[in-house]
């Protein structure tokens, strides 16, 4: 698959957090946290000048219309007919309510929804429907999805894209589910797929993105990344220290792992560990 992005720096200002430098940069604090695991998410050390990880792998996707990757928690939205690709991080399932991957399209779209809240947290809100407004999580946008229970939504609390804190549903910072509001149209497919580890091509070498496999679903992510590289039926030469480096770090940034093999042989089968 292609590639889309380019990689940044930014120099971290006195009054800044993690979660201020990643909406800035359209990412989710996840993305800018997996690559700078040592800084401070609160009190980032002032002056100093961070990669910032805009450059992502295009997902797989069957039918390029809108596609969401839980792993690395982002969406992805294909305008076919142009050849453009806009992306956006997103907040998904936490643990026990965990996002699906699934096959839906958009059912509805709902401006300023309220919110009917489930049994469970009637006690602790006081009351089964929240109107819009700002104690609403829905935020202002709705994209309900065909597949049951599930959408696409804005939020209340921006900090929360980029982590595991919803009941299932996918929600987008305020200014992102504005924008995929008028994206979208009902009926359009939307795919929700569970890879962590993304292949693709660019300038004539291969490169490799890991994330976390979040909900535990890969029972060897090593042999899934192997299985992955061998399904290509390309001719590369693999660096496998390269592979399994990216394996170990699981950082969300493509990294090479491989280059045209030179007569034309397959994949340098004869490198993979036994």
């Amino acid at each position: 698959m292609p590639v889309v992005g380019a990689l940044q720096y930014h120099t971290i200002r006195n009054d800044e957090t993690i979660l201020d430098i990643a909406r800035q940069y359209e990412l989710g604090f996840n993305e800018i946290a997996l690559y700078h695991p040592d800084l401070d998410p609160w009190v980032p050390k002032p002056e100093l000048s961070i990669l910032i990880p805009t450059r992502w792998i295009l997902p797989v996707s069957r039918y390029e219309e809108v596609v969401i990757n839980i792993p690395e928690m982002r969406l992805y939205r294909f305008f076919k007919k142009i050849g453009l690709v806009k992306t956006y991080p997103i907040g998904i399932g936490r643990k026990g309510f965990e996002t699906p991957p699934v096959v839906s399209q958009v059912a509805d779209r709902k401006r300023h929804p309220s919110w009917t809240t489930p049994p469970s947290m009637w006690e602790s809100h006081g009351r089964q429907v929240i109107p819009p407004g700002t104690e609403n999580p829905l935020g202002d946008h709705w994209i309900g999805l065909s597949a049951a229970h599930l959408g696409i939504h804005g939020t209340n609390n921006s900090w929360s894209i980029g982590r595991l804190v919803t009941r299932g549903c996918i929600r987008l910072y305020p200014e992102h589910i504005e924008r995929l509001f008028d994206e979208v149209r009902v009926g359009d497919k939307v795919e929700i797929i569970y890879e962590p580890v993304k292949l693709g091509v660019e300038d004539g070498v291969l490169l490799m993105e890991v994330h976390p496999d979040i909900y535990d679903r890969i029972p060897d992510l090593h042999r899934h990344a192997e299985q992955l590289i061998f399904q290509l039926g390309l001719a590369w030469d693999i660096d496998w220290i390269a592979v399994y480096r990216c394996i170990d770090l699981q950082n969300g940034v493509p990294a090479v792992i491989g280059a045209p093999a030179k007569g034309g042989d397959r994949l340098s089968a004869t490198a993979t560990p036994d």
